[in-house]
């Protein structure tokens, strides 16, 4: 197997797995969870803050796989990488943006099922077509960084 590869395989996994924790557990406060979807500047701020976190945990999670694994993926790739992950991260976690797109695409249906009606807070559970639709997008962009990162791999 060839260096790329194995890079790939390896760097997918830390960032993968940095990204659900993180995403979940520690990558972003109760106030820029609730608030980084706001069209204003907090939330833009908010949103910013928890891109900044994550991308901190996903650096640990590199440098953590780099030690175990000995692999030395280049630094500006991976640079480069994190940084299409961040911005995608950014755009996707605005909310609108996705929402409009999920209308665009013909997905807008799915992308609200499972949300509350307006004015009620009668829906007491963690999936949403939103929610799934969010982390697959992250997913997808996560491929996309690991890529990157891979093609400079020495």
């Amino acid at each position: 197997m060839n260096a790329a590869a194995v890079t790939f395989a390896a760097v997918f996994a830390a960032l993968y797995a940095a990204h659900v924790v993180g995403d979940h557990w520690y990558g972003q406060t109760h106030a820029q969870a609730l608030g980084k979807g706001a069209r204003s500047r907090q939330g833009v701020r908010h949103c910013l803050g928890h891109v900044a976190l994550l991308a901190a945990h996903k650096v640990a999670a590199l440098a953590a796989m780099c030690v175990v694994t000995g692999l030395r993926p280049s630094l500006i790739a991976a640079v480069l990488g994190l940084l299409v992950d961040g911005i995608s991260h950014y755009w996707a976690d605005r909310r609108y943006t996705l929402a409009a797109l999920a209308d665009r695409t013909g997905k807008g249906d799915f992308y609200r099922l499972g949300q509350p009606r307006p004015g009620h807070d009668d829906a007491p559970h963690l999936g949403t077509g939103a929610y799934a639709m969010d982390q697959s997008w992250h997913v997808g962009w996560l491929f996309v960084a690991a890529l990157i990162i891979a093609a400079g791999a020495r």
